[in-house]
């Protein structure tokens, strides 16, 4: 009964869904015993049986609702004839360190993506450096990459303790919004200001309380970071994947801002009959025209059409480019990365009903053995786990639950 006894903090279960503190499959474990019973009651499963349970909840909800909608520009030099073009290769466009040709000859994964997505607990700030040289904060030059925490102060502070300090007697010395001078219990500051405060008088440190520092889930297990790459998985090793492709725009010279095109007179002709009277094209001829327009490269094959197989990641394009290089702009759903699944509350449910199913099974071989004192094993856990699993199923592949916001709605056609 020890480990009854043991009782977390309260800091531990204070948690919402975007400020989730289930960062882990550990975390979700632990969560998922306790709503069985445990400590209380002993569960017959082993932890890589709940670890296999939580597996297979991601993987079930990467399938159907695991995704985020995010669009990638590639380069029609980096296609590969007969073969497609990679879409992990367009992760890599914005960083300069990466010679994208070699990595197409070689096969290799690309290293370092860009951009740069800083976690939401703690973001990152730049400090430091002469921006006299013009160069953007994060591109250059003598910036340095620090946490930046957000600090609560617990108790009132008066305005005579920075009676020292120029700055500092200035800063707190008047009312401000409603507040008395000093400080008031509860005002939050940024890190440059606490660290002025402390700096002046280092035993202040105690009036303050940081948020937590920024954390990623590393191979499953929480890390601190000061920034982390979202278009990597760091729990799998490896770049989020493309589920589908679902939209795609070709760059030309023959659109609405090149001199004498078919687009460009159109749309010189409708903004004429705007702005000079009643002469030229309305928008509705001009949404005709560029019906007829679509219809003309649909029935003439000008515009290309695309093949995308998810497991290998390859795009393919007909006809294939060739001759004149181009950019392109593909609409794309990516897989959401572990660090995120992980908190749904889908894949709680399913992992707690899979762990009902083995404990119910587990109990099941001894169901017909007698306890001590003419009771049995209870394994009515194995029901109760079947029902659960089919009702989260119908829901995942049906949509009838809300919260699946990542699952495009059906599409309507009006005749």
């Amino acid at each position: 009964m020890a480990l009854a006894c043991n009782i977390k903090p309260l800091s531990a279960f204070l948690s919402t869904n975007l400020n989730n503190k289930i960062k882990t499959y550990d975390n979700l474990g632990d969560r998922i015993k306790r709503s069985l019973g445990y400590p209380l009651i002993s569960l017959e499963i082993h932890t890589d049986q709940l670890r296999q349970n939580i597996q297979l909840a991601v993987e079930y909800y990467t399938k159907y609702a695991g995704y985020t909608r995010e669009f990638l520009i590639f380069d029609s030099n980096m296609y590969e004839q007969n073969r497609g073009i990679r879409l992990d290769f367009l992760y890599t466009l914005a960083n300069d360190n990466i010679d994208t040709r070699l990595q197409k000859t070689d096969g290799t994964n690309p290293l370092g993506p860009g951009p740069e997505f800083y976690g939401s607990q703690s973001p990152t700030i730049l400090s430091g450096g002469n921006r006299s040289d013009g160069v953007a904060p994060g591109t250059g030059g003598n910036y340095t990459r620090t946490n930046a925490s957000v600090y609560v102060a617990m108790s009132t502070l008066s305005a005579g303790a920075f009676s020292d300090s120029v700055n500092l007697s200035s800063t707190f010395a008047y009312t401000t919004a409603g507040r008395g001078p000093g400080i008031q219990a509860f005002e939050l500051f940024d890190r440059s200001l606490y660290q002025d405060i402390t700096a002046y008088r280092p035993t202040l440190s105690s009036f303050f309380k940081a948020t937590p520092k920024q954390t990623v889930t590393f191979e499953g297990k929480e890390t601190e970071a000061y920034y982390y790459q979202n278009v990597f998985d760091y729990d799998v090793m490896e770049y989020r994947k493309v589920v589908d492709v679902i939209d795609f725009e070709e760059g030309s010279t023959t659109g609405i801002n090149t001199l004498f095109t078919l687009e460009q007179t159109l749309a010189q002709q409708t903004y004429f009959s705007y702005a000079l009277g009643n002469y030229g094209f309305d928008l509705v001829s001009w949404y005709t025209l560029k019906e007829w327009i679509d219809t003309r490269e649909k029935l003439l094959a000008t515009r290309r059409d695309i093949k995308f197989d998810p497991r290998t990641q390859y795009m393919q394009m007909y006809p294939q480019p060739g001759g004149d290089r181009f950019y392109g702009v593909l609409g794309c759903y990516l897989e959401r990365p572990i660090r995120d699944v992980i908190m749904e509350q889908w894949v709680y449910e399913y992992s707690l009903a899979l762990s009902q199913i083995t404990i119910g099974r587990v109990r099941g071989k001894f169901g017909n053995v007698q306890l001590l004192g003419g009771g049995s094993l209870n394994y009515d856990m194995l029901t109760e786990g079947l029902e659960r699993k089919k009702e989260l199923e119908t829901r995942l592949f049906e949509g009838a639950s809300p919260g699946f916001g990542d699952t495009e709605p059906p599409m309507f056609f009006v005749g």
